[in-house]
């Protein structure tokens, strides 16, 4: 009995003694933004197993951990993982206060596309959209053509048969009235337009920032849609990735894509650099067996880089530089050269394009000062033709084929100065003022066409905003931009108007006004020379062309809400865009080579609707993010489209409702599997006819709805010991082949009766290697 007893003694009093041995960690959670508390969170001591919730006041207790060193880890919905190395001491209590930074579904991104500034979209006055490298490879797109249609408010549009240029339609407005930025530039010029979207490889993509309405006070003429800016990858650490992407294109052609990205920055974090290159080979596609392609042929060769220098903790000096080699073939699938196919579109592409920022901080951070430069050349060498019937029109046409060249300059230079005032009538602003300078100057001649557009633009703007904190959860944005476009006579004045109010600090609303313009220059519609009817169709622009302006108005509702395991939130806005002096192409009919219209002022048009946006996640295993728009587009009066055929009000190929959703759903680290829909739909067209193109009379035509619905399956292989990860990644994009089905055949088809999606059912299959 006595041997039990002490038995016992000792048990206890060794118990007791690993007891003293332990200590205790306490806490509170509360958010790095504004000190909220942030309930439910998870924290946890992986190592030793030991873990606790927060209540609902952020508050946490860890007992019994040994003395010692551990690693702290902290998660919850809505917040980056905070990682922290402790030390705990068994004769006081360890209390903590963390501060968790906020990413709520990108909803705390800092952003620069609505205001020039770097602001969190939370606290910015206008709606901006994102999509990172992430969304872009959940859905497999290849080009900034196909990443785009993944975003709210926006449909890219294949705009003809033959060489399969794209335009970026947002709020139900053409692809003239959308402003591209390249890293914040706007060095996409009217040619780069045509094929730029589908020439940007996805690897050359950090994120992507969209502006839906009118933003001419920050970025001039052509902002009236909206605008869209390409950030180009960033260093932050080093890291690298090649992938190689093989499509089927209905099991009858070939499409293969190797990119590959590194990353490099020093010890000191104060230089960086990151590459890319990026090859595709593309074979055509014919859908209706006529043996004349609705997918082109490409052969696309990219690389660039991106760089950064600090040479003091308050300047920077960045850089951008990329080249992009395209090669697009489209029209009878015959081997030779060009202008020997029935009929044929061929185009080789040179793009060069840069940008350079130098920025400086001083008076302790409250003024920014930069200096920016960003350009573009596209060289182009590009055949369209139809190959005659008679004997003496084809010893005419062999002797002077219809080859042409194609030289566009794009230069910006400008300087912007923002000044931050602590105490501004009761609270804090950030005035900017900048001044810049666009040159561009368009070559594009066919001389067997007697096609010729020679044209040279500069616009000089000078820029004042004012982005006023009234109140914690009151924001006012002005601002003004003063424009001198040499094709217009007097300056023009663009004023803008942004609120934001915080209702709780879950929802926001948002007001907003803006005035824009287009200057009487050629479009990259313009620039597209299209077949219909056995000849060519060209426009030119009007002598007496005026500038167009537009008044945007915009109002949203943006809600947001974070649980232990759950945001959902939701987003809706509505907008109305006036436009006076509207263009439109007005038809001309017929001489020796085929259709001619003529870019002139119509009355007015109005384009209004609504878009709604939902999101979800669950854990950030679960993902779920929807946008689906319903709008109306309309002349103030009735536009001739086709010489013969009822003037229309409506604006052709812009369907009146659209959409998307991605789901995403990441059980572990090493799965991942996505789905994705794109929604367009009924539109209506103008179709020429012609002989041998199954339709003869022209006519317009009401399209059917499209729902592309895509599926990705990816599996990470961790290589632990080498840092590496070799993920292979299979799927289908469109995979009920939701395609049209009545394409003209024949050369002497309509190349511009093309609408929905832009590829057919399409079986990929990937293989990336990464750092880890």
């Amino acid at each position: 009995m006595r041997r039990i007893t002490l038995y016992a003694v000792l048990c206890m009093l060794s118990y007791n003694l690993a007891y003293a041995q332990n200590g205790t960690i306490s806490g509170k959670i509360v958010s790095a933004a504004n000190g909220a508390i942030i309930p439910f969170s998870t924290v946890q001591i992986v190592v030793l197993k030991k873990g606790a919730a927060a209540d609902d006041k952020g508050s946490f207790i860890l007992k019994e951990i040994p003395k010692g060193k551990h690693v702290l880890q902290i998660s919850a919905v809505g917040y980056k993982e905070y990682v922290a190395e402790i030390v705990v001491n068994i004769d006081k209590e360890l209390r903590l206060l963390v501060e968790l930074k906020e990413d709520q579904l990108n909803l705390n991104e800092v952003v620069v596309t609505g205001t020039r500034t770097a602001k969190r979209i939370s606290d910015s006055p206008v709606i901006v959209n994102l999509i990172d490298k992430k969304g872009l490879d959940q859905v497999v797109a290849v080009n900034l053509a196909e990443g785009l249609r993944f975003q709210p408010g926006l449909r890219v549009e294949t705009s003809c048969q033959t060489c399969n240029y794209t335009q970026l339609r947002i709020n139900g407005l053409q692809g003239g009235y959308s402003q591209i930025l390249v890293n914040s530039r706007p060095i996409f010029s009217p040619l780069t337009g045509l094929y730029g979207l589908e020439q940007i490889p996805v690897n050359m993509i950090e994120r992507i920032e969209v502006v839906r309405g009118g933003v001419s006070a920050l970025y001039g003429s052509s902002a009236i849609g909206g605008t869209v800016n390409v950030i180009t990858r960033i260093p932050t650490e080093n890291a690298y990735n090649i992938t190689n992407t093989f499509q089927s294109i209905k099991g009858v052609s070939n499409d293969n894509i190797i990119s590959a990205n590194a990353t490099l920055i020093n010890e000191q974090e104060n230089a960086g650099a990151t590459f890319f290159v990026n090859n595709r080979q593309r074979e055509t596609y014919d859908a209706n067996g006529d043996n004349f392609s609705e997918l082109p042929q490409l052969k696309d060769n990219s690389f660039g880089t991106n760089l950064f220098y600090k040479p003091t903790r308050d300047q920077k000096l960045s850089l951008s530089f990329s080249s992009i080699y395209e090669y697009r073939y489209g029209g009878e699938m015959v081997d030779g050269p060009a202008y020997l196919a029935q009929q044929a579109e061929e185009r080789t592409h040179n793009v060069l394009m840069g940008s350079l920022d130098y920025q400086i901080n001083f008076n302790e951070g409250k003024n920014t000062f930069v200096v920016y430069y960003g350009g573009q050349n596209t060289d182009r060498d590009h055949y369209t033709g139809i190959f005659p019937d008679e004997p003496e029109e084809i010893a005419a046409f062999v002797a002077n084929a219809p080859y042409g060249i194609s030289d566009v300059t794009t230069h910006q230079g400008g300087i912007q100065l923002n000044t931050k005032l602590s105490q501004f009538l009761g609270g804090q602003a950030v005035v900017t003022v900048g001044a810049e300078y666009v040159y561009d100057d368009v070559f594009d001649e066919i001389e067997s066409y007697n096609y010729l557009i020679d044209q040279t633009t500069t616009d000089f703007g000078l820029l004042l905003q004012h982005d006023w904190d009234v109140l914690p959860a009151l924001n006012l944005l002005s601002g003004v931009r003063v424009d001198k476009h040499n094709l217009v006579d007097n300056p023009i004045v663009s004023p803008r108007l942004s609120v934001l109010y915080k209702l709780k600090n879950s929802m926001q609303l948002r007001l907003g006004w803006g005035t824009g313009f287009r200057a009487p220059q050629a479009f990259d519609t313009d620039l597209h020379i299209a077949f219909a009817g056995g000849g060519i169709s060209r426009i030119s622009l009007s002598e007496n062309l005026k500038e167009e302006r537009s008044n945007s108005y915009t109002a949203s509702l943006n809600y947001d809400k974070a649980s232990q395991h759950f945001i959902a939130g939701f987003t809706v806005e509505g907008f109305h865009t006036t436009l006076d002096n509207a263009f439109f192409q007005f038809p001309l009919g017929e001489d020796a080579f085929g259709e001619r219209f003529e870019k002139r002022n119509g009355k007015g048009a109005t384009v209004s609707g609504v878009t709604l946006e939902g999101r979800v996640n669950i854990d950030y295993i679960f993902e779920v993010e929807a946008g689906f728009t319903l709008q109306s587009s309309l002349f103030d009066e009735a536009v001739e489209n086709i010489e013969g055929l009822p003037a229309k009000r409506e604006f052709l190929r812009t369907p009146n409702d659209y959409g998307f959703a991605t789901i995403t759903y990441t059980p572990t680290k090493s799965w991942s599997a996505s789905t994705n829909i794109v929604y367009t739909g009924t539109m209506e067209l103008a179709h020429f006819g012609g002989e041998g193109t199954g339709q003869i009379e022209d006519r317009y035509f009401i399209s059917q709805a499209f729902t592309e619905i895509g599926f990705r399956l990816g599996h990470t292989f961790s290589l632990k010991q080498s840092a590496t990860g070799i993920e292979l990644f299979t799927g289908v994009k469109n995979v009920f082949d939701s395609y049209q089905q009545d394409f003209d055949i024949s050369k002497n088809r309509d190349s511009n009766f093309v609408y929905g999606p832009s590829l057919p059912r399409t079986f990929f299959l990937g293989l990336r290697i990464k750092s880890l």
